[in-house]
C-alpha cells in the first residue's frame, strides 16, 4: 500500500469531470467501476483529481480525500463505517499512509464476490471455445540417489561410472 503523494511525476494535476471519466483514464478494472461508485456515493464526493498513481477523490464534508488506485481505496478513518449496500466494508490499515485505512477492491478478491459488485460469469456460461479442457499432470519422476565416487566425488550415472573413468 506504498503510494507516492503529491502531483503527478511531471507536476500537474488536472481535474475531472465525473468518476467515470477518472476511471477510464487511470484504466481501472470495469468489474470494479459499480464498487468504487458506491464507495464514493456514501462517503460524498465533491471532486476528483488526477495525481498520476492514483485518483484524489474530495469529500464534501471532513475528512481525508480518497485516493483510488488501480486496486485500492484509501483514505478511510479507523472509526469510519462505510456500508455498500446492507454490508460493511473490511477497512485495513494503510502502511503507506497511516492512520488511514484502505479497501482492496472486488478484482483482487479470490474468488469472493465483493458487495456491490457483479459476479464473474461461471464457466459454463462463457462460450465452449474460450475453455480450455483440463489435463491432469504427469506425475513428477521419482528422484534416485546412485551414488557418489569415492575418488573425485561426482555423483555417479545409472551405469555406475563417473567422470574420472
Amino acid at each position: 500500500m506504498n503510494e507516492v503523494q503529491g502531483p503527478t511525476p511531471a507536476g500537474t494535476s488536472r481535474p475531472y469531470r465525473s468518476l467515470t471519466e477518472a476511471l477510464r483514464a487511470h484504466r481501472i478494472a470495469p468489474e470494479n467501476h459499480e464498487f468504487i461508485a458506491a464507495i464514493t456515493d456514501a462517503v460524498g464526493i465533491s471532486s476528483y483529481i488526477d495525481r498520476g498513481r492514483y485518483i484524489e477523490a474530495i469529500r464534501r464534508g471532513d475528512g481525508a480525500a480518497l485516493h483510488i488506485g488501480r486496486t485500492y481505496t484509501n483514505g478511510f478513518a479507523e472509526d469510519e463505517v462505510v456500508m455498500i449496500g446492507s454490508v460493511p466494508l473490511r477497512l485495513q490499515p494503510s502502511e503507506g499512509r497511516a492512520p488511514y485505512f484502505y479497501v482492496v477492491h472486488p478484482s483482487e478478491l479470490p474468488q469472493a464476490a465483493a458487495p456491490g459488485a457483479r459476479s464473474k460469469r461461471p464457466a459454463s456460461a462463457r462460450p465452449a471455445a474460450s475453455r480450455t479442457p483440463t489435463v491432469p499432470r504427469a506425475p513428477k519422476p521419482a528422484e534416485r540417489d546412485y551414488g557418489v565416487c569415492d575418488v573425485c566425488f561426482m555423483v555417479k550415472t545409472p551405469s555406475g561410472g563417473c567422470g574420472c573413468g
